[in-house]
């Protein structure tokens, strides 16, 4: 084990890498500061963000780093008004305002604006109702007795109208398409700094899914494409849900162009129609491909696809990968079934040949797996496979056969598939074998891996990374085959360290996993434009057997990322810390489809 100030000693480098990254943040943005800057004092939160957006400097005022003065004057006479304009949204109509020209330390023209907002307008009384056929519907009488304006509130035009619309879009998505406002007023008395609110929403008729019609969509037989459906027919009629219906149509990969028609005035017996119209892609696809990793090597590939297999929906796949250091032909089918369309059975059969330090094995596995959607995008299963391994390890031979019943759990959400800019992502498994299922000992694993990634503004965001990895095994580890052994280092692990070269040794020196692994990384990102990214990164880990042993090998670096629509291309120098004989190491990672 390490003590506090061997951590310390070992952190400093990767410190003094986020440091100079922060730093050439800062420096891009005082290199990009205009010479006039604005400050405004005296109020907060969304009221000085609003008085903040209306002083922004007007085109012209500042040419090649020269201030217009007669512009500048103008501007200044019109601060009070600008700013008054802007707090009344908030509820303050009497502000007072003085703007004072001012030097900063680096000699650069500053703009003091000061604020006193003065006593706001108060809520004296918040009528909120709802009339017509709606009007006893529990979800929009909950909704307007929670309206977030009550008595002896400040005034707030903002949340006013915000909660007003979410009032509105409430109802139409339960189905009242003619939803609509017959009074939306505010009484506003300045002298007296009082408003009364009178808010009625008339929902009109209520109305359903009705019949789905399917043009153009021949290839797919009707069962199988009511997975991708968000809604039910009988169901209240919903735009949110026909939208969602044409994202899953879109994202299944299966349609060139999908397009759904869904008009109100259609409807019989408040029943409406809905007409979804797509054009399907070619279901057979065959997708060359090269790629690198620092892992592996140079890699080519080539993938077929059968989208439609057996005309009812199914999915085949086929892939073979070959690289330097690993060789692999894997292939699975996957039977949809009814429900969400994450619910389905998968068939998967995979061989692979790797040649590594740690060992060399040739390794089939053969799986059955049962999957279902947990909503939010949470997709759990439950799987038996079957894994025959012949491998090579410190000169020793052996052959492992294995039927390892296991459950799986994955989620992950982000705002954008090739640039994301907030997300996570994270996978949970569990599984284990007994000697009664050809094991040469009993013995349960835990696998966990988590990805974050958290904006923080002006172009830095914060990826924290954490791999675990848990064994529960009385006899001695070699009775596991290695690929059911865990190791640290490599591209995705412990980066200032090659793959799978940290864990525990043999007497001979070797490398021969442990029963349990501990990886955490933490990286700095900064956006230097649209595709291209530059990032600091520390981490630290191990694979080990138990944690009195453990030590904490640490890596840290810079790099820089290009985004790609398939996929970002990663590149990684780093160092390891607080070793004798420290070295660089170059992480690389490409990947493309051509």
């Amino acid at each position: 084990m390490i003590g506090l100030k061997q951590l310390v000693d070992r952190t400093r480098f990767a410190l003094l890498l986020l440091n100079i990254l922060i730093a050439a943040g800062l420096l891009s943005y005082a290199l990009a500061a205009e010479p006039l800057e604005v400050v405004v004092e005296g109020i907060e939160g969304e009221a000085l963000k609003n008085a903040q957006a209306a002083l922004a400097l007007p085109p012209g005022m500042v040419r090649e780093g020269v201030i217009d003065q007669a512009l500048l004057n103008v501007f200044r006479r019109r601060i009070p008004e600008k700013i008054q304009t802007a707090l009344e949204p908030f509820g303050y109509y009497e502000a007072q305002v003085s703007a004072n020209m001012e030097k900063t330390e680096d000699d650069r023209d500053l703009l003091r604006v000061k604020v006193i907002p003065g006593e706001p307008v108060r809520v004296t009384s918040a009528h909120v109702r709802i009339i017509g056929p709606g009007e006893k519907n529990r979800d929009l009488t909950q909704l307007a007795a929670s309206f977030p304006l009550k008595r002896d509130d400040v005034l707030n035009q903002v949340k006013y109208e915000k909660a007003k619309e979410e009032l509105r879009i409430k109802a139409v998505n339960l189905g009242y398409l003619g939803a609509n406002f017959v009074s939306h007023v505010i009484r506003i008395s300045r002298a007296e700094r009082k408003a009364e609110i009178e808010l009625i929403l008339e929902t009109g008729s209520q109305y359903f899914f009705g019949e789905v019609i399917w043009e153009g969509t021949q290839l797919y037989p009707i069962p199988y494409l009511e997975r991708f459906l968000d809604f039910k027919p009988g169901e209240p009629y919903s735009y949110s849900k026909i939208y969602q219906t044409q994202l899953n149509l879109i994202n299944s990969d299966r349609f060139a162009s999908v397009n759904i028609r869904a008009d109100k005035n259609e409807a019989r017996e408040d029943r409406v129609p809905v007409r979804i119209q797509a054009e399907p892609s070619a279901p057979k696809r065959l997708r060359p491909g090269v790629g690198y990793s620092t892992d592996y090597g140079a890699r080519v590939s080539l993938r077929y696809q059968d989208l439609n297999a057996l005309q009812r929906g199914h999915e085949f796949n086929a892939d073979l990968s070959i690289a330097q250091r690993r060789q692999a032909l894997s292939s699975y089918y996957t039977l949809p079934s009814r429900g969400h369309i994450d619910n389905r059975t998968n068939l998967k059969a995979a061989l692979s040949r790797e040649v590594l330090n740690p060992y060399d094995n040739v390794l089939l596995t053969l799986e059955g797996e049962e999957a279902r959607s947990f909503g939010y995008g949470i997709v759990g299963s439950a799987y038996l496979q079957f894994r025959y391994e012949k491998y090579s390890e410190s000169g020793q031979d052996g052959i492992s056969e294995l039927f390892i019943p296991g459950v799986r759990l994955y989620q992950r959400r982000v705002d954008d598939l090739i640039r994301p800019s907030r997300g996570f992502r994270y996978t949970l498994e569990t599984r284990g074998s007994t000697q009664a299922l050809g094991a040469e000992s009993n013995f349960l694993q835990f696998l966990g891996n988590a990805d974050m990634l958290i904006s923080l503004g002006a172009g830095f965001s914060l990826l924290p990374r954490a791999q675990v990895g848990v064994t529960w095994q009385k006899d001695p580890l070699t009775d596991l085959p290695p690929s059911l052994r865990f190791y640290a280092g490599g591209d995705r692990s412990v980066r200032g360290y090659t793959y799978q070269s940290l864990g525990p040794k043999d007497s001979e020196g070797n490398v021969i996993g442990g029963k349990n692994l501990l990886v955490g990384s933490l990286e700095l990102e900064y956006a230097i434009t649209k595709n291209w990214s530059v990032a600091a990164f520390f981490d630290a880990g191990n694979a080990f057997n138990n944690f009195q042993d453990m030590t904490w090998p640490m890596g840290a670096g810079l790099g820089v990322r290009y985004f790609t629509p398939a996929g970002p291309v990663r590149l990684d120098v780093a160092r390891q810390i607080n070793v004798d004989n420290p070295g660089f190491q170059l992480h690389l990672s490409i990947g493309f489809a051509l």
